[in-house]
């Protein structure tokens, strides 16, 4: 007779010699995750395309998105005080609205400053034009007519009455103004409520900054993420570093011209010098503004050719001095465009976008950039330039 086997042990009872039971042993059966390919080129052509009809939609709607457009510029230069500010235990909400202010007393102050530089220079213009006439009339037209047979005639008279008739104080050109309204008041109330948006806007993107592109994170395909984040901070360096140049460039500039144009001895020195080096961020037009104003300055200052000299060398030097010392150290070499990319980036963005589209062909030419390398790298590596 057999013995019967010996009773299993109890479920308590536990064998102190068994192999513990990981976690791992237990778990369901999940199946793998599909591995994640790198972009491909032609992953890169569907993302030029997608860019092509987000930009011609921009074109179609330019002046419905322009208030948005500058808020959320506004809103990317303020996000790095915003989130230092929050790591300081500061609520983002009350951060936000702090740097809204600082943006908006910043932009007052420039307005407050330079346009009574402007308006002080349209004056002394205006009482200096009976000079500048009078000097063309002794040294110009006897030139003309020596060499084309053209010989113009001012009437003196006349335009120092039409001048003084015509010296606008501010009262009057603020009544002339309001009266405008009547003609062209739908385009007036368009300009207020863009520039009533745009803090609106600024203070929303601002505060939800983050969670912004957390949504916009979900929305990538899951092979796409990590390449699409690789860009974002490439493209994000590349701002930054366009931004910092871009600030030195007009500090520079303004200090040079202020300094140079007092040492010719220009009056409005000052005025012209700092206002040409605040607007250098617009091409072309800072220079050409401070150009403009600097030799008609010059011309109702001076009645002879070394102080109107002088100031076209000082702009002269300038202009050499920005294009080939300071964009290239400063924003060239650290965003990497040609002169030549610069210029067709600025003709193509102003043809399509006007000026809001000069404003910002440098900086989306750099972004553009990081993506073309990005493109240049997959193409290198694809079937197609391999191919024997």
């Amino acid at each position: 007779m057999t013995k019967p086997d010996p009773p299993s042990p109890a479920p308590s009872e536990v064998d102190p010699d068994a192999p513990a039971l990981l976690s791992s042993d237990v778990r369901p059966h999940v199946a793998a995750a599909p591995s994640r390919k790198p972009l491909t080129l032609r992953h890169y052509f569907w993302i030029i395309g997608a860019a092509l009809v987000v930009i011609a939609c921009l074109e179609w709607l330019g002046p419905v998105l322009t208030p948005f457009l500058v808020g959320t510029i506004l809103a990317y230069l303020g996000t790095p005080i915003v989130d230092r500010a929050k790591a300081r235990r500061v609520p983002r909400t009350l951060a936000t609205i702090a740097v809204v202010l600082l943006f908006g007393l910043i932009l007052a102050g420039l307005f407050f400053v330079l346009v009574p530089l402007i308006q002080a220079e349209f004056s002394l213009a205006s009482r200096r034009v009976p000079d500048l006439l009078a000097l063309l009339s002794q040294n110009v037209v006897p030139w003309l007519d020596e060499h084309f047979g053209i010989r113009p005639t001012f009437d003196m008279p006349a335009i120092r009455d039409f001048l003084a008739q015509n010296a606008d104080t501010a009262q009057e050109v603020s009544l002339r103004v309001l009266a405008g309204v009547k003609t062209g008041g739908l385009i007036l109330v368009s300009v207020l409520i863009n520039l009533a948006l745009i803090p609106v806007v600024m203070f929303y993107v601002l505060r939800d900054w983050n969670m912004l592109l957390l949504r916009l994170d979900e929305l990538l395909p899951r092979a796409w993420r990590g390449k699409a984040k690789t860009i974002a901070r490439d493209i994000d360096a590349v701002l930054a570093e366009f931004l910092r140049g871009q600030v030195l460039v007009m500090v520079v500039l303004a200090c040079y011209y202020a300094i140079s144009l007092k040492i010719a001895g220009l009056d409005r020195a000052f005025s012209i010098g700092i206002l040409t080096g605040l607007l250098v961020f617009i091409p072309y037009v800072g220079f050409g503004l401070g150009l403009v104003l600097g030799v008609v300055a010059a011309a109702l200052q001076w009645h002879g050719l070394p102080g109107f000299l002088a100031v076209l060398a000082v702009y002269g030097i300038g202009q050499l001095l920005e294009n080939y010392v300071l964009i290239p150290w400063l924003i060239g070499d650290r965003i990497g465009l040609h002169p030549l990319a610069v210029i067709f980036a600025l003709l193509a963005f102003g043809q399509l976008f006007g000026f809001a589209g000069i404003l910002l062909a440098l900086p989306v030419s750099a972004a553009l950039l990081v993506g073309l390398r990005h493109l240049r790298k997959a193409y290198v590596v694809s079937p197609i330039y391999n191919r024997d």
